[in-house]
């Protein structure tokens, strides 16, 4: 079984219904590592060589946060930027991550519709999630289809529980 790095990055995990119910059902698996940005890095100074060497020791990784202004919270922004440096995850020499999986599971406040052509948002999230994949690109990951929850504001506590269900099964098994 591949060994599963899973960072999360959401502000203010305890008051979630959806990030915090993945995460602790994501915690209870065996082969993963779960990482909370947020409670280790309260002060937003990311530990570089601590972040690269849990990188290095999985095979797959998952960014996991809630989607809002169309991109990830600013610490995982600032983690990508102190992390993923030039002359380890890219350029002459940047090879650290080749071949390892990239995973993307998010929850949207607004309902699936609206993320279309057309749609409240315009784009699709395939679209709105386009710097993710060019950055896995970049760094040699293998991008997986993401793990998309819409609705999240409104989501009934049944719907949460399946999505947790459906969470764990998907980051463990993300080709199936």
């Amino acid at each position: 079984m591949k060994k599963t790095l899973v960072i999360i990055a959401h502000p203010n995990l305890q008051t979630s219904t959806v990030n915090k119910r993945w995460a602790e059902e994501i915690e209870k698996q065996d082969h993963v590592t779960v990482r909370k940005l947020y409670d280790l890095y309260p002060d937003g100074k990311v530990n570089v060589e601590e972040e690269q060497r849990m990188l290095l020791e999985h095979d797959r990784i998952v960014l996991q946060f809630p989607f809002y202004w169309y991109s990830s919270p600013s610490l995982l922004k600032e983690w990508q930027d102190a992390v993923l440096l030039y002359g380890w995850a890219y350029g002459p020499g940047g090879d650290s991550l080749h071949g390892k999986e990239l995973v993307i599971a998010i929850s949207t406040g607004g309902p699936q519709v609206s993320y279309q052509a057309g749609g409240y948002n315009h784009y699709s999230i395939s679209e709105l999630l386009r710097p993710f994949q060019a950055t896995s690109n970049l760094i040699g990951t293998r991008y997986i289809a993401p793990f998309v929850f819409h609705s999240a504001i409104r989501a009934s506590e049944e719907s949460v529980e399946q999505s947790a269900a459906e969470y764990v099964y998907y980051v463990l098994n993300p080709e199936i």
